[in-house]
């Protein structure tokens, strides 16, 4: 389904509306009921605005290092000075840019509200969560001062203490950007249907 430049700027104002909300809310620790958006903003928008990565998903990594710029500042603290931002914290590009890529490869290949179709968006939700996690947790765990002692062995014990809770945020947010994906699909469809003559 085509859609117009007013809808795709709609979509794209809605998703950085909530990461900025749940990326603020996170780090002041205010609404811990919602949890980071970040990681299942950059696959929906991968899925819902492919074609138009070369001004939305610049966009949308300006908005998250804004987010964190003015979060860890109004908070007294150096930017550069905080615990989660070191050298690695370049690599969320390529990271977020795995779930990107994970949400644009699904919109090629949809095929309706089908059985299958499910399990293609399961399939690239976990192959482009699983990337982003390595990479980000990762160059994290080798790059940043804030781990002293490194080593294989603890950078999977660290991988296996993060990644289902990152996991079970990422795919929340998604399911529910799915749960939306269908609705609008068919109340589109209803609309349609009852604007057919009959």
């Amino acid at each position: 389904m085509a859609m117009t430049r007013n809808q795709r700027l709609g979509i794209f104002l809605a998703l950085a509306l909530v990461m900025a909300i749940t990326r603020g809310a996170i780090r002041l620790h205010h609404f811990e009921a919602f949890p980071d958006a970040s990681w299942a903003v950059f696959f929906l928008a991968g899925f819902w605005l492919r074609g138009n990565g070369r001004w939305a998903f610049p966009l949308l990594m300006a908005e998250a290092v804004l987010v964190d710029y003015l979060v860890i500042t109004g908070q007294g603290i150096g930017f550069w000075s905080h615990y989660c931002v070191s050298p690695a914290y370049w690599f969320l590009v390529p990271a977020y840019g795995a779930l990107w890529a994970g949400g644009s490869w699904l919109a090629r290949r949809r095929a309706g509200l089908t059985l299958s179709a499910l399990g293609l968006a399961v399939a690239a939700l976990l192959a482009s969560e699983a990337v982003c996690f390595v990479v980000s947790n990762g160059s994290f765990y080798w790059l940043s001062a804030s781990v002293p002692a490194r080593s294989f062995a603890g950078w999977l014990q660290n991988m296996g203490d993060w990644y289902l809770p990152f996991l079970g945020v990422t795919a929340m947010y998604a399911g529910l950007g799915a749960l939306v994906q269908v609705l609008v699909t068919q109340l589109g469809r209803a609309v349609a249907h009852a604007d057919q003559p009959h």
